[in-house]
């Protein structure tokens, strides 16, 4: 009787299993085409997101070319670069599962990603953002209006850019241009072990020393200098802090003449200042703004020598004083005193990254300068 009552209540088990394997099959199916319904509308986002994207770029890219300015930007500008945009999208799909990130890439035709490069700095970035330097200070030394000022009070080492203010004692000593200075062992950089071509026992005027110090950033002629000033080295480091006060420059100390120690440090600022004292020495004035000098050894040999700053040679560009710069510590640095729409104007970037980056900050800035004669302190 037992055997009997469990008979049908198997049945009736077997009965409903394969019924519920349905539902859940149904269940299963159901939410598998939800999830695959939401991935594929979040594909869809993606593709206009990116789609108003590209129109967007498209629409800015229009505006910069029909820019009077644009064409001649684009012309001072060379080389390829390519406009990448990601667009990460997440959606939320069935439950707590959630769609991967979607990266979505394209490429701009060639022509417009050089407009968008010459134009680069008329994105919504902060234009603060846009220079590779740390540091900058644009001045106008008439006015001393500031027309562009990033981290300018921030104390950094400023590499070679001490040389100005090697030159400025050395212009202000009253010591004869003409005297004959000895290149020495003493003058040789053990700390960089930077090279030079002026071997120990070269012999050149003053005047000489002081054209390739400035203009090629000669480390064994500027350290030569300061050996030659009257009582030696200390007094010509003392001389270099005392210079820097009286021109209110608080926030520098020199340690020695070349730059080569990381110790020699100033602001942006204070080296605006030093700019307009140099600016007044018609020798620092020359010296900085040649492209070329040769030097005749006492053997007869000739050495030519090159200005560090490429722009001196630039007939776009009216440069009155130059000097650039760059230890590690440092990174490449660049002060100059240039005319920009009848203004006389000191431009300084410290500590900026990339080889040729200090010059296009200043290309980029001058630029700026152009555009707006009325520029007020960002």
């Amino acid at each position: 009787m037992n055997a009997t009552a469990r008979t049908p209540v198997a049945s009736h088990a077997s009965q409903a299993n394969p019924a519920k394997k349905a539902v859940i099959s149904k269940k299963v199916s159901t939410k598998k085409k939800t999830v695959k319904k939401k991935k594929a509308t979040a594909k869809k986002t993606v593709a206009h997101e990116a789609t108003a994207t590209r129109k967007e770029i498209s629409t800015k890219v229009e505006k910069a070319h029909s820019r009077p300015t644009a064409q001649k930007t684009v012309a001072r500008h060379h080389g390829k670069i390519t406009t990448r945009q990601r667009l990460h999208v997440t959606r939320q799909a069935a439950g707590h599962h959630t769609a991967r990130r979607v990266g979505v890439s394209f490429q701009q035709p060639k022509s417009i990603d050089s407009i968008i490069r010459a134009h680069r700095l008329e994105s919504t970035a902060p234009y603060s953002a846009q220079l590779r330097s740390e540091s900058a200070l644009v001045v106008d030394l008439k006015t001393s209006t500031v027309l562009y000022n990033k981290n300018s009070d921030e104390v950094r080492p400023i590499a070679s850019i001490s040389k100005l203010m090697t030159a400025l004692i050395v212009t202000e000593s009253g010591l004869s241009m003409n005297d004959m200075i000895t290149i020495t062992e003493a003058d040789v950089d053990h700390l960089r072990h930077s090279r030079s071509r002026l071997a120990v026992g070269t012999r050149l005027s003053r005047a000489e020393m002081l054209h390739l110090a400035l203009m090629s950033s000669e480390n064994r002629a500027a350290h030569a200098l300061a050996r030659y000033y009257p009582g030696g080295m200390p007094a010509f480091v003392r001389a270099m802090n005392d210079k820097a006060r009286s021109l209110g420059m608080r926030n520098t100390h020199f340690i020695e003449p070349t730059g080569l120690s990381a110790q020699n440090v100033s602001t942006a600022r204070d080296l605006t200042k030093l700019l307009r004292a140099a600016s007044k020495q018609p020798l620092i004035h020359r010296y900085t703004s040649d492209d070329t000098e040769t030097v005749t050894l006492s053997n007869g040999r000739q050495l030519v020598y090159n200005n560090t700053n490429s722009l001196v040679k630039n007939p776009g560009w009216e440069i009155q004083i130059s000097k650039t710069g760059f230890i590690n510590e440092a990174g490449e640095c660049l002060v100059m005193v240039t005319r920009i729409d009848n203004r006389e104007v000191a431009m300084v970037f410290l500590n900026s990254t990339g080889r040729y980056s200090r010059i296009g900050d200043a290309v980029r800035m001058r630029d700026y300068v152009e555009k707006d004669t009325n520029l007020a302190m960002l």
